[in-house]
């Protein structure tokens, strides 16, 4: 930058007084500020944008270096599948020569429709029976649940009784 001190800035003003005079002397300095301000938000936006380039440049090289790892370790996984499968499909192939003794599905063949209807039955009873809203104690009391009662019915009705007066005064 140009070094400009109190001094040299009095010199530039008398001489500008001079030359231009005292009646044009405002338009000057006010055109002198608005070309100076618009030179300087130039500089500001070219700045701006080569930063920005700069930055979308090491942004691409980023993504570039991040797309080649991401290919290389799919690449890898794709090659370790393959092998994995090979050698189950070899196994496999390798069991299946030999003799392998069959397995008898027995125990199975003993269950009837009807007892997975019933099984199936009671299993959703006592689903229903653990995640009723309904407290056990209140089912133990009362054997069940019958009818809906609200909160302030149950509260009355369980409500210990004592000697009451039934005299107001």
């Amino acid at each position: 930058m140009i070094d400009l001190g109190l001094t040299k800035l009095a010199v530039i003003g008398v001489v500008a007084l001079i030359v231009i005079g005292p009646e044009k002397l405002p338009k000057v300095a006010r055109m002198a500020g608005t070309l100076y301000g618009r030179a300087q938000r130039y500089l500001n936006d070219v700045k701006s944008e080569v930063t920005r380039e700069i930055e979308l440049e090491e942004l691409r090289n980023l993504q570039k270096e991040v797309q080649d790892a991401a290919q290389s370790i799919k690449s890898d996984v794709e090659n370790s599948i393959s092998q994995n499968m090979a050698e189950v499909e070899n196994a496999f192939s390798d069991s299946s020569a030999s003799d392998t003794p069959s397995y008898d599905s027995a125990p199975f063949s003993s269950v009837t429709s009807e007892d997975v209807a019933r099984k199936a039955r009671e299993f959703r009873r006592k689903k229903l029976v653990r995640n009723s809203a309904i407290p056990n104690w209140y089912k133990q009391r009362t054997g069940g649940k019958l009818h809906v009662t609200s909160g302030a019915a149950r509260v009355a009705r369980f409500r210990p009784r004592g000697p009451t007066n039934s005299s107001f005064f």
